[in-house]
């Protein structure tokens, strides 16, 4: 007998708990956060976040603080274009 329905991605460890909604949530803030983003220093693709709020890019070592989920959050740019 085969599967009716496939998991998909990130998603597939959750299975069919928590809702379609709330499992959609997450998935965006999941691949956003790890996608290779653009570093500010040496502009390659590359940073990686280490751990919670800690991003680092693998090619030139750059370490820097910046969001949970993704490196530059709106309201850090807004106060950069601030000052």
């Amino acid at each position: 007998m085969s599967r009716r329905t496939k998991k998909s991605g990130l998603l597939a460890k959750f299975g069919p708990r928590y809702g379609s909604t709330l499992k959609k949530k997450f998935s965006k803030v999941e691949t956003e956060q790890r996608k290779d983003h653009v570093c500010s220093r040496c502009g390659k693709k590359g940073v990686k976040r280490v751990s919670a709020g800690i991003w680092k890019c693998k090619h030139c070592g750059y370490t820097f603080t910046g969001g949970a989920y993704v490196p530059r959050t709106d309201v850090a740019e807004s106060l950069y274009k601030m000052y």
